[in-house]
């Protein structure tokens, strides 16, 4: 125990912090300078690793998920994240709401109507625009926003939660590798892993708001003619990210919880509103037979990797997917492991898996039903609106339902919203992982991280657009799936020396 709190005393070299922000700054500066090249260097590193990884990124996350169901109900699962006689922090209704908003993001919002539409239109097997598709659609959906990612989260969350409050140590994620590293996590190779766990997070946060960007730059053209370019979407970023790091330097932190709080509540009027108004009896069916369709076909999508086309629709849905989830890993996993002080392993795992993903289910069934519904049975076409442009899914769909405009603009709210929530959020754990492990990062450097992602999805957004996004993800988090997979073996390590 005297070597746990050793290892916790001793100050993190800020070597991280440097070549961190000087590897962002540098992607920014090549990238706004040479956008095309990027363009294309990309485009071939992303070609590269989804047509030689691709079954590296599907089998990864699937071991995961086999992991961490393995140790929940192992002896090992009645082990606390904290110690012995430590309750939990928070109330268990409580943690499930916070479990829920996790689930919450641009992402959701963003993929929750075009994912769907889009495989419909454009299935991974069988006809098109068939009652067949249709089905599919919503069994891939489900499947890319289903138990897959939040064990990816659960694992990394697990992980920091047991070596933050059990042993004592940094909240990094080269803490986790003591078992197997012991203190050279102090050296060079510890600060390697805490440089690829903010390269990844970076990115993947990157992903995110330019997703988000896309969509409020289709929304605002959609309902009042903006110019639908890149112009306006560098605009938009610059205005969120400049709310977000007033925000973050004047220390408003009532305000961002204000806003959080807010956003889950116009996320449930929206989402309960389109329950009510549209086909609300094919979306309780759609809803049971896909959580059917779902659990049956589990392993068999978990592992298929179209192999007789390569580069197909598995690297540019599933692989994209799967790295989105590793590299957004050290971000929620942090969250989770915050929330969770004081429970077992075995409850955590549990409601990390089922909370989070019975949430998203019900999300994707109103929003992908009522698409699917408007398109197949009334008409409306919204499978080619999609297709011509993917970020306007959400507001075509919303344009066919009573006061179209006022749930349209609510939604560019939202979308807004969890746009300036998740900057805070991924700056402050990107600031702690770039301070030692400190619980309390700087404002200044919340900001500078505020900033910087925001030139990221900027630089990504003018480079290629959805097509650059996907390749930062798959790219970024690579390196990080493998050291994902040697912090399996090290918490086993860990867990050994336990008393269970």
């Amino acid at each position: 125990m005297n070597l746990n709190n050793n290892i916790a005393a001793k100050p993190k070299i800020n070597n991280v912090l440097y070549i961190s922000v000087l590897l962002t700054l540098l992607f920014v500066a090549l990238g706004a300078a040479f956008p095309n090249n990027l363009d294309l260097v990309a485009g071939s590193a992303l070609n590269f690793l989804t047509t030689n990884f691709g079954w590296l990124y599907l089998s990864a996350v699937f071991f995961v998920l086999l992991f961490i169901i393995g140790i929940a109900f192992s002896p090992y699962g009645k082990i606390k994240l904290g110690k012995d006689d430590e309750e939990p922090e928070f109330s268990t209704p409580a943690w499930f709401a916070m479990l829920f908003t996790t689930g919450m993001g641009i992402g959701l919002v963003f993929w929750s109507i075009a994912e769907p539409m889009y495989h419909y239109m454009n299935p991974p097997f069988g006809e098109a625009e068939t009652a067949e598709a249709a089905e599919i659609a919503m069994r891939y959906t489900f499947f890319h926003w289903g138990l897959h990612p939040w064990a990816v989260f659960a694992l990394v969350g697990m992980a920091l939660a047991y070596f933050q409050f059990r042993k004592g140590m940094p909240a990094l994620i080269s803490s986790i590798f003591q078992p197997i590293l012991g203190d050279r996590i102090h050296g060079p190779i510890g600060q390697a892993i805490d440089i690829l766990a903010v390269f990844a997070t970076v990115f993947g946060l990157g992903t995110s708001l330019g997703l988000g960007t896309m969509q409020i730059n289709t929304g605002l053209n959609h309902l009042y003619g903006i110019p639908d370019n890149n112009v306006v979407n560098i605009l938009i970023i610059v205005v969120i990210t400049t709310v977000f790091t007033l925000a973050a330097v004047m220390g408003i932190e009532k305000g961002i919880k204000f806003i959080a709080n807010n956003t889950v509540r116009l996320a449930l009027l929206i989402m309960i509103f389109l329950f009510l108004f549209g086909p609300t009896l094919q979306i309780i069916n759609l809803l049971t037979n896909t959580i059917g369709d779902y659990l049956q076909n589990l392993i068999y999508m978990s592992l298929w990797t179209d192999p007789i086309i390569e580069g197909g629709w598995i690297s540019g849905w599933t692989v994209f997917y799967w790295a989105w989830w590793i590299a957004w890993g050290p971000f929620v996993g942090q969250f989770i492991a915050r929330i969770s002080r004081g429970r077992t392993i075995r409850e955590f795992i549990i409601g990390a898996l089922i909370a989070p993903t019975v949430f998203s289910f019900i999300w994707l069934a109103i929003f992908g039903g009522a698409a699917l519904n408007l398109d197949i049975i009334q008409g409306v076409g919204i499978g080619a609106a999609v297709t011509d442009n993917v970020a306007s899914a959400l507001f075509v769909t919303l344009g066919n339902f009573p006061i179209s405009s006022i749930m349209s603009f609510l939604a560019i709210i939202l979308i807004a919203a969890f746009f300036i929530t998740s900057a805070d959020s991924g700056t402050f754990v990107v600031a702690m992982l770039t301070s030692g492990g400190s619980q309390e990062p700087t404002r200044k450097l919340k900001a500078a991280w505020g900033i910087l992602l925001g030139g990221v999805a900027a630089v990504l957004l003018v480079a290629g657009g959805l097509g650059a996004l996907q390749t930062a993800s798959i790219a970024s988090a690579f390196p990080f799936m493998l050291v994902m997979l040697v912090m399996c073996y090290s918490l086993l390590k860990g867990f050994s020396q336990d008393k269970v």
